[in-house]
């Protein structure tokens, strides 16, 4: 009997026809483990993962295999994105046990769950021996099966554990980070490190931060280089817009071609703080068409944001996105198809599979002549025609709360730059435009679901699926996550309810995910009882629930002058502090956060009875410091603090700066306005 036909996650659907007997993760499947007295088979992993469905086409539909693991085990599901808390767990056993780790995770556990044996993808041949080893250990040699549970419990609930040594996250400690990330910066392609590369959004977003605040040129660079080497690889769908997961080589050429909301709206992020900073016009069009690829293609109407694009079209890697020569002939003409085989680097040879090419772009064409900038957009329009009637990729579509606040507050930031730089005059106005119509409108309604869906009797849910929430609790992340994206959404917006919600999911955070030491664990206080409480400070793909967290209240703190919450976020941050200077790489959002704090941040108030068109809004959006928050209205606009007991200066709009709740005399003009902020 499969048990997973009734499941909200898109990935146990998936399973939901196997012949393996598998259960939902339940304590009902740890009981029938002990009451049958066999072990527990924990398979875990998600929608758009290449190798679980690989696992799942060599064994998990296999007849012979299914009825080894229905006669020898409990079989658990687990979807990672909807269970982060059960992937937390037992990926740190996994890693302990093999030094490694990944998706699909296969882990053999107790009937209480304790793990005695991790890995990760097995060949169908590895798999059935690895079975019947198991099987017959359980049996013979269950004392030893025991001890190796009891050994793997002790390493994990270590590697778990909180109240270690804390620091100020201080300027030196963060210039000391900047030194670490310059001296392990790839600089023939950008980036860090060798393959897989993956991209570094919140380790730039740091860069571009740590940039503003101490003038260092190296940061910039660095920031710039990778995101046009991004931008110009295979990392970046040319035709559509959005960035895959990561790309199988060291220059970005063939991406893994999963696309996952929480990459997307972090990198949404980074080209429109790039655009904002330096009004490059690669960034400008890449902010642009990641924040169009967000609303189009992964915003369910009248919902939120789905979590990803399916690596495989049909089982097959590439097979919506690669091209080779005749093909481009074959949708362009001779004339174009060359043309287009040029630009976008297909060759004879390929640079993928099967004579294959990924599209790259060869040259830098923002800056070329119009002429040859209409042609690009022209055969950019007719490929994405053609590309359209192949087969799609899948799409996971259930929302999940973390992600779809990183994606809230990638687009309100997106909106704010947008409308400083808006312009009539520019040739592509009218896209620009468009663009920001509707990932207003994805935006808006991605935050009444979460508002309305997943906030259930005044507690976050992790995932919904079809407007229907799931049983799973919220983390850490979810309530940073959305908290920040709340406060983001007062910012653009002047609407109280933002700022009201963000506050009590922060004080929920507080009163029920808190550890010793100014430490935050991922689950909360009452959440189910797993082999260890999961604790972890680092930022991997996406932010720690730790730093997640840490700018909601740094936000929050700034935007209501209740330095109680600000208290909270330094003494967050001292706990990750020590790691931050060490493993940068590893701590990106948490550096990002610590820069805000050590700017300021900057509370930057503007009365106006004009907030869309005031030169004095767009001056404090343009030159905001790092981390900074702005927030423009009329004088006492209900339930915004920053307005409060802030007067029009004889008659006129004024902006009033604060840095650290230390506020200047208000200014009227944009350049007294810019003069404060530089």
């Amino acid at each position: 009997m499969n048990r997973l036909a009734e499941a909200t996650s898109p990935y146990l659907l998936q399973h939901a026809d196997n012949p393996v007997d598998w259960w939902p993760w339940s304590d009902e499947a740890f009981a029938e483990a002990k009451r049958r007295d066999v072990p527990v088979l924990i398979s875990v992993g998600y929608a758009a993962c290449h190798w679980c469905h690989v696992m799942a086409h060599e064994s998990f539909e296999n007849e012979q295999v299914g009825a080894l693991m229905n006669d020898n085990f409990v079989s658990i599901k687990v979807d990672r994105e909807e269970r982060p808390d059960v992937d937390a767990v037992y990926m740190t056993a996994t890693q302990a046990m093999t030094g490694q780790g990944g998706w699909p995770m296969t882990v053999f556990a107790t009937p209480d769950g304790t793990p005695f044996f991790c890995g990760t993808y097995f060949p169908r041949p590895n798999f059935v021996q690895l079975l019947q080893s198991v099987a017959t250990a359980w049996r013979e040699q269950r004392e030893a099966v025991l001890g190796q549970g009891a050994a793997v419990v002790e390493a994990i609930g270590g590697a778990q554990a909180v109240g270690g040594p804390t620091a100020p996250l201080d300027a030196p400690l963060l210039d000391a980070a900047a030194a670490k990330l310059a001296s392990e910066y790839d600089a023939t392609n950008g980036g860090f490190g060798g393959a897989p590369k993956f991209p570094p959004h919140m380790n730039l977003l740091f860069l571009l931060r740590h940039h503003q605040r101490t003038g260092d040129p190296g940061s910039l660079e660095i920031t710039r280089h990778t995101a046009e080497a991004m931008a110009r690889g295979g990392l970046y769908d040319q035709l559509a817009g959005g960035f895959a997961r990561y790309s199988v080589d060291a220059h970005w050429t063939v991406p893994h071609f999963e696309k996952m909301l929480y990459d997307n709206a972090l990198l949404l992020r980074l080209y429109t703080q790039l655009w904002r900073l330096t009004g490059d016009p690669l960034a400008r069009r890449v902010a642009r068409d990641t924040a169009r690829f967000l609303a189009d293609e992964l915003h369910r109407p009248g919902q939120g944001f789905a979590s990803a694009l399916d690596a495989d079209t049909e089982g097959v890697e590439g097979l919506t996105y690669a091209w080779t020569p005749p093909q481009l002939v074959e949708a362009l003409g001779e004339e174009d198809g060359r043309f287009a085989a040029d630009l976008f680097t297909v060759t004879d040879d390929g640079t993928f599979e099967n004579g294959m090419s990924v599209l790259r772009l060869a040259r830098d064409v923002d800056d070329a002549a119009p002429e040859v900038r209409a042609r690009w957009q022209q055969v950019v329009g007719r490929l994405l025609a053609a590309r359209d009637t192949r087969p799609q990729p899948a799409l996971d579509d259930k929302v999940v709360a973390a992600w779809n606040g990183l994606a809230i507050t990638a687009i309100a930031e997106f909106q704010q730059v947008a409308a400083v730089y808006a312009s009539p005059q520019d040739e592509d106005a009218n896209l620009m435009d468009g663009v920001t119509i509707v990932a207003d409108g994805a935006m808006r309604q991605a935050a009444e679901h979460l508002a309305a869906v997943h906030l259930v009797d005044g507690r976050l849910r992790r995932v919904s699926r079809d407007g229907k929430v799931g049983e799973p609790a919220g983390v850490l992340e979810d309530y940073g996550c959305v908290a920040e994206a709340f406060c983001a959404l007062h910012q653009l917006t002047g609407e109280a309810r933002w700022l009201t919600l963000a506050g009590e999911l922060l004080d929920t955070a507080l009163a029920h995910f808190a550890a010793p030491g100014g430490a935050f664990y991922d689950t909360a206080d009452d959440a189910e009882r797993l082999v260890a409480r999961p604790a972890d400070p680092t930022d991997n793909a996406t932010p720690s629930g730790r730093s997640a967290l840490i700018a909601g209240l740094v936000a929050y703190s700034a935007l209501t002058g209740e330095t109680r919450y600000r208290e909270a976020a330094e003494a967050a941050l001292g706990t990750v502090a020590p790691i931050v200077g060490k493993h940068p790489r590893f701590t990106g959002y948490a550096a990002t956060v610590g820069e805000a704090l050590l700017s300021g941040p900057y509370e930057i108030a503007v009365v106006t009875d004009d907030p869309a068109g005031d030169p004095l809004v767009a001056a404090a959006r343009r030159h905001a410091p790092p981390g900074a928050v702005v927030v423009a209205g009329r004088p006492d606009q209900p339930g915004v603090p920053l307005l409060a007991d802030r007067p029009l200066v004889e008659g006129r709009s004024a902006a009033y700066v604060c840095r650290g709740f230390v506020c200047q005399r208000p200014v009227t003009s944009v350049e007294e306005l810019v003069a404060e902020l530089s």
